[in-house]
């Protein structure tokens, strides 16, 4: 163990470089990197194992700050430790723009940073899913190539978003033994003393829920190292309270709101240099605790370098099957594996809910693609998510590939980004649409760091019938449409489905959910195609491209768009269908298919049982619009589908008054 004196300055370098980092930017988040800089010391100087020159070694150890307001500790050890992107000049460019120190960590941003935190309690679960997939592929590929730990480092802000207590329930059911919480107990939040709105025994709570739980000083250099060993040998994940002084150090503002979220100033700066004796220019490291630092970020070279080498002596397949699935390629084979399920459904034109088309396009994908990690919000049986490969996973087995998550959409879904940036696994899960608002943080931070998270939506609309307006989904489809860089498939059938699936399976840079119905819907396509499609988002499904009328339409809408069809070509009006299975993916083709597609039909209609917002991209504020104007209604879904006006006789309607 270093000295009491090296281990003050090492954690002295931390406070200093984030206090003078906030106070250049004139903006941030100072106290947490002060209170907690004494942990962070302890556990990326003696037990965190990673490697800066190699940042992305499978079996390196995750760090998450789940307070990513907290980011400037981050970034100071990542520049303390050598990696090589993170310069005191990007310090110094805290907060501004194009810096790689952005307000709160990003992914992507710099390597060593692991996910992006920002919104309380996310980080919590991220770290959740990262032990949830490191337990899962030690099972499959043994602890010489998968046997890691997963830290992070909370505060007292994160323990009060309900999103901490899904996870951690979870966790402590798992048993996920190789996931250590530090907990930054310092009593101050924004507003001032935790008494004003808080008084939970947060580890009364952990134990609660079958976690092993340690307080000790946060600021006690070998009472943090005696939690963390202890930590090591719990058969159960462990919380570490421990109680800090937020912005410690800073003689006048220490323990008090006032450092939590603003710069300390030049004068309280002066004296905490005063304080803590660092008589040192801002941003300067003596070269002897650099020198300290830069030693911690060597000293798992060997163990990285012992790890490579059994990667390459293991057995030729499991080597293969590893470095596959880390390098985010799929198995050979897997676009003709699809070609040949679409064959199928071309022959056999199967009516079916698109929920039931998912689960038989996931039993050729499971069968296919191993490492695919299935689950639900406790809604199997109505998610139909999973199939004939997907064992369970309880606690003292994970040789299977299915996550009981239980009634937690909030925690699966940021869980879900865990596995996705630990790499090796593609998870995908399922909930009700209506619910999908639980999981938007998750859903828009997956996609603002472009990670591969698969959503199954089902009970996409009205068409949920009985349930009512509490269940049937209205404005969730065009919400979801609305976060960048998310792709919302809602299908027409079968054949539409497995594309959307394959799209998905495929897509590495960013997230997909799939609404999908509840109700039983006709084959839409009726005749093979080799090409994918849905991989343009829109496509002509029948008519010409000098139809008088061009209906638009989605999921289970385009088979009234159909059937209108039929109508009014019968009354001699040549009509065009478009189905329309993802506006993202349609918006990114070249203008000359969009153009296409559009078309010049002097009457565009646009049919789906949900609300108006995104669908003049496509008919015009002067189009017509069959679809949700309300909230929906309890009854049988026909029933409901026949109140709301969103019937063939419609759209019929609506194209003749607009061509009178």
């Amino acid at each position: 163990m270093i000295s009491r004196e090296q281990h003050d300055r090492m954690a002295n370098a931390i406070r200093f470089l984030a206090m003078d980092a906030v106070e250049k930017a004139n903006s941030g988040h100072p106290g947490l990197p002060m209170g907690m800089a004494d942990v962070a010391t302890v556990l990326f100087s003696k037990y965190l194992r990673f490697d800066p020159k190699n940042p992305h070694w499978p079996d390196r150890d995750r760090f998450v700050l789940s307070a990513g307001h907290g980011s400037m500790l981050l970034y100071s050890v990542l520049y303390l430790t050598g990696y090589p992107d993170m310069t005191v000049e990007e310090l110094q460019r805290f907060r501004q723009l194009g810096s790689k120190t952005a307000g709160h960590p990003e992914y992507g941003h710099a390597t060593g940073i692991e996910t992006t935190t920002g919104p309380l309690g996310q980080g919590i679960a991220n770290a959740v899913g990262m032990a949830i997939a490191e337990r899962k592929l030690r099972e499959e590929f043994g602890s010489e190539l998968q046997d890691h730990y997963t830290y992070a480092m909370c505060g007292d802000g994160c323990l009060m978003e309900g999103i901490s207590h899904e996870a951690i329930a979870l966790a402590g059911h798992l048993k996920l033994n190789k996931l250590i919480l530090f907990w930054d107990n310092n009593s101050i939040t924004i507003d001032g003393a935790i008494s004003l709105s808080d008084s939970t025994d947060q580890v009364a709570r952990f134990k609660a829920v079958h976690w092993n739980t340690i307080e000790v000083d946060g600021h006690d250099q070998a009472a943090i190292s005696a939690a963390i060993e202890a930590a090591h040998k719990s058969d159960r994940p462990t919380f570490i309270a421990c109680k800090t002084i937020i912005g410690f150090g800073a003689p006048n503002k220490q323990g008090t709101h006032k450092v939590h979220g603003s710069p300390l100033g030049a004068e309280e700066i002066a004296a905490t240099r005063v304080a803590l004796n660092w008589p040192y220019e801002p941003f300067v490291i003596p070269n002897d605790i650099l020198g300290e630092w830069r030693a911690a970020g060597e000293r798992s070279v060997g163990t990285r370098e012992a790890w490579e080498g059994r990667l390459a002596g293991a057995e030729a397949g499991k080597k293969a099957e590893f470095t596959r699935r880390f390098a985010h390629e799929l198995p050979a084979g897997f676009d003709a594996a699809i070609s040949d399920y679409k064959k199928k459904l071309a022959e056999t034109k199967p009516t079916l809910a698109t929920r039931k088309a998912s689960e038989d396009a996931l039993e050729v994908i499971n069968g296919f693609i191993p490492e695919t990690l299935g689950g639900s919000a406790d809604l199997t049986p109505s998610n139909n998510t999973k199939t004939s490969q997907m064992k369970s996973i309880t606690p003292t087995d994970f040789s299977g590939r299915y996550m009981h998550w239980g009634i937690r959409e909030h925690g699966m879904a940021a869980a879900m980004n865990g596995i996705a940036l630990h790499g090796g696994l593609i998870p995908y899960s399922g909930g009700f649409m209506i619910f999908s608002d639980y999981c938007r943080p998750p859903l828009r931070l997956a996609a603002l760091m472009g990670i591969r998270a698969i959503h199954v939506l089902t009970h996409d609309s009205i068409g949920v019938g009985e349930d009512g307006p509490t269940h049937q989904p209205v404005e969730q489809v065009a919400s979801l449409r609305a976060i960048p860089n998310f792709q919302l498939f809602r299908p027409a059938d079968a054949t539409e489905t497995a594309e959307c699936w394959q799209i998905a399976i495929k897509t590495t840079n960013r997230p997909s959910g799939l609404a999908l119905t509840r109700q039983n819907l006709l084959a839409a396509r009726t005749e093979y195609s080799e090409k994918n499609l849905c991989e343009q988002g829109a496509y002509t499904l029948a008519g010409n491209a000098d139809a008088k009328v061009t209906i638009f339409a989605s999921g289970s809408e385009v088979e009234l768009a159909v059937a209108a069809r039929t109508v009014l070509e019968g009354k001699g009006v040549s009509t065009r269908v478009v189905s329309v299975p993802c506006t993202e993916l349609f918006f990114e083709q070249p203008d000359a298919y969009r153009k296409e597609v559009l078309g010049n039909s002097p009457v565009k209609i646009a049919v789906e049982a949900g609300v108006r917002e995104g669908w003049d991209a496509f008919i015009g504020p002067e189009g017509a619009f069959i679809g949700m104007k309300s909230f929906g209604a309890s009854a049988p879904y026909k029933d409901v589908y026949k109140h709301f006006g969103i019937t063939t006789e419609a759209v019929v309607a609506a194209a003749e008054a607009k061509l009178s």
